[in-house]
């Protein structure tokens, strides 16, 4: 279902607010690297927004659409439900037209099958858009006392959608892509996800069933909605520790669309906010499909899967594990070919802490590429985690240090950087040149 401008709306806010406690945290610290993948990521989330956010509605500012309208009250629904005859009205006065006996639909005047009455959320976003765009008051049901939207769960609807998770495939795909849209645009949804009895399970059970590249649809739908249950901090641990769960986003990176591969990342990303949790990720089989996406190349994939990895890599364990297993030269290789190459070289600092990096580098050309970086990139993000990378790895390595001494001669890198770079940039690049200095005492100075 396409994301109504409601929904955006909603989305870009929360972005926007995680963006902000992100740069505050990079203002305070000195060492920035930890944030910057998380800073990275929420910024291309955003742009991504900017690119699909709809035009409008294509209505007159203030004519109010009819569908907007009860058509028993022939006012402003303010909590649309369907009847069982198709039509939309407003709860409050159809539920009155029932319990007064009437058995028909008051505009087909068709019988009634049933008397359930279904949530309208697309007649409802719409309607909250209409009136936010226009600085009119939301319609009293969708306030609370403190004038905010209303976001009680429809909590027999939600079970009703987990109970056709086990039916026909034609159901399956539908409740897929409606629990999808509203843990996705509901906070109160993903908030009490997890309080009904084996939830996750019952969600999940058509990727049990058969092999999730039979069905890429809903399996998309349904990582994509593990993912937005991730984001709200008390799920974390209950999805991470479901048995189910992991084993299921590592087929998802193996198979599937890039959608859901990407999303199978970024759920991994989410639940490894708790150090708990990177356990149980580190430990599961995640590391080496998040280590093949980052090496094929999709720039979003990459994205999701170096913001995974790097996450992760704040326990030394991971650090290490990813080490082993050659994620030292699948960044090297992408950089080279410059594609995500300030979040790469994020990733790359972290792990050019640990003690056996610099053997990872192989032929020297690396350290010529790190020093062209500083010189052409006009990004100051990059030029600081090459010099990090360099101050790291060739403060250990005597050959590393001789072949950036002969450089910095002829092109004096390290030595603008100390007057022109970040505090951070700065400091490094001054670390490197006094090592220098002290190694090869003869040599003259590199200032000029």
């Amino acid at each position: 279902m396409a994301k109504t401008e409601s929904a955006a709306v909603g989305e870009e806010t929360e972005l926007k607010k995680e963006l902000g406690r992100v740069v505050k945290t990079i203002l305070e610290e000195d060492d920035i690297g930890l944030k910057t993948i998380e800073a990275t990521r929420i910024l291309c989330n955003l742009a991504e927004l900017k690119l699909k956010k709809p035009v409008g509605l294509g209505v007159d500012d203030m004519v109010m659409p009819e569908k907007f309208k009860c058509p028993l009250s022939g006012e402003i629904m303010g909590d649309p439900v369907v009847l069982a005859s198709g039509e939309t009205y407003d709860r409050p006065h159809i539920q009155k037209w029932l319990s007064e006996g009437n058995v028909t639909c008051p505009l087909s005047k068709q019988v009634l099958s049933h008397t359930i009455l279904t949530p309208n959320y697309l007649v409802r976003e719409l309607i909250s858009d209409w009136c936010v765009q226009r600085g009119i008051a939301l319609p009293k049901s969708y306030q609370d006392v403190d004038g905010n939207m209303n976001t009680e769960v429809d909590q027999v609807h939600l079970n009703s959608l987990l109970e056709r998770m086990s039916s026909s495939l034609s159901d399956q795909k539908e409740a897929a892509k409606e629990l999808r849209r509203l843990t996705k645009t509901t906070r109160s949804y993903r908030a009490v996800f997890c309080a009904f009895t084996d939830a996750i399970s019952r969600l999940l059970s058509p990727l049990l069933q058969s092999k999730v590249e039979l069905d890429p649809s809903v399996q998309e739908d349904l990582i994509t909605t593990i993912f937005n249950l991730s984001i709200h901090g008390n799920n974390k641990k209950l999805i991470a520790e479901n048995p189910i769960v992991i084993p299921v986003l590592i087929e998802s990176m193996k198979f599937g669309t890039i959608e859901t591969r990407r999303n199978a990342a970024a759920a991994l990303f989410s639940l490894s906010a708790l150090d708990s949790n990177k356990f149980i990720i580190g430990n599961s089989g995640a590391l080496v499909p998040l280590l093949q996406l980052l090496h094929e190349g999709h720039p979003l994939a990459m994205i999701d899967a170096a913001s995974a990895i790097f996450r992760l890599c704040i326990l030394s364990e991971n650090k290490a594990k990813f080490i082993e297993i050659g994620l030292v030269k699948v960044i090297l290789w992408k950089i080279e070919d410059g594609i995500v190459v300030d979040e790469l070289l994020c990733l790359l600092a972290l792990l050019s802490t640990e003690q056996n990096v610099a053997d990872e580098f192989g032929n020297l050309d690396t350290l010529h590429r790190l020093l062209q970086i500083i010189r052409d990139s006009s990004s100051e993000l990059a030029k600081e985690n090459c010099v990090a990378i360099l101050y790291n790895v060739c403060l250990k390595d005597l050959t590393m240090l001789l072949v950036i001494r002969a450089e910095e001669i002829k092109k004096h890198t390290l030595a603008e950087l100390a007057d022109t770079g970040t505090a951070r940039a700065r400091r490094k690049a001054n670390g490197i040149i006094k090592k220098i200095h002290k190694v090869f005492p003869t040599m003259q100075s590199m200032r000029k």
